[in-house]
């Protein structure tokens, strides 16, 4: 599901009865969502979150994405199983090097898949009740979406090999103590305990709080910004700061930057805020 809030698009996944797993299918709705924000001119972030409460077996569940679709996994061929890896690692490159920052927001159980999908994302908030986890020597396979690659780059490799060789599952605290996650947040309560806000709801305010400050501010810059980050940092850091350099300079004479600087120097009081238009 894609709603737009102002300048921040949200994208929603929705597969009630599988806890939100995704299949073949599921990606490629996923990749359609992008696209969707590609052509909106004026959305400037991304906010990527799982359907809050998700029917399974009769039980009420909580998930951002449970992983892959193991019933669909189970009978794959050796070919089949690289196409499903192909074609999961090819959404989240897209996500990854999506040309709006994206910002996962994550209730629930997200394991497998659903970690490889969160760290494709810029950034990863949490509620308190997140669980994360790469269970999948414990099917029988490796990850096959970037957890092993993702996970190392983001944790270190010991962590990463722990969470990985062990197959156990983490809580959200300690996702936010090694580095998976940026944030983590609680349920509201009042003087007397009662629950004001969920975990989830908090979370979620938090992260398109955060999406439209982001979009408040030069979309060139912080598109150029995301891509410097991304192309440098497995770089030589002689190589990575040319990286940066250009995109430094790809900035100039457009009229954002003219915009920005323009109030910035104004000696109007007060200041007028600067405009920014995307070009």
């Amino acid at each position: 599901k894609v709603e737009k809030k102002g300048n921040v698009a949200v994208i929603t996944i929705e597969h009630m009865q599988a806890m939100n797993a995704l299949s073949t299918d599921m990606y490629t709705q996923l990749e359609e969502a992008f696209d969707t924000v590609a052509a909106m001119e004026d959305a400037y972030c991304v906010v990527l979150t799982g359907s809050s409460r998700v029917n399974k077996k009769g039980k009420t569940v909580q998930s951002f994405v449970a992983g892959a679709d193991i019933s669909q996994m189970s009978t794959m061929t050796v070919e089949e199983g690289k196409f499903f890896g192909n074609n999961s690692n090819r959404v989240c490159w897209k996500i990854e090097n999506f040309k709006r920052p994206v910002i996962a927001a994550i209730n629930g159980f997200c394991l497998g898949g659903g970690v490889e999908l969160a760290m494709s994302c810029d950034i990863r908030l949490a509620s308190e009740n997140a669980t994360f986890g790469q269970p999948e020597v414990g099917l029988g396979i490796t990850p096959g979406c970037g957890g092993t690659q993702r996970l190392a780059r983001l944790v270190g490799a010991g962590m990463a090999k722990q969470m990985i060789y062990t197959a156990r599952n983490i809580k959200a605290a300690d996702a936010y103590r090694i580095g998976l996650v940026n944030e983590v947040y609680s349920a509201e309560v009042d003087a007397d305990g009662n629950v004001v806000k969920s975990a989830q709801e908090v979370m979620l305010a938090a992260a398109q709080k955060m999406a439209a400050t982001i979009a408040k501010n030069a979309p060139i810059a912080v598109r150029n910004c995301k891509k410097a980050i991304n192309d440098g940092i497995s770089l030589p850091i002689e190589k990575a700061v040319e990286v940066e350099e250009k995109l430094f300079g790809d900035c100039f004479e457009t009229h954002d930057q003219k915009e920005g600087m323009a109030c910035f120097l104004s000696r109007e009081k007060p200041k007028p805020k600067a405009v920014f238009t995307n070009n």
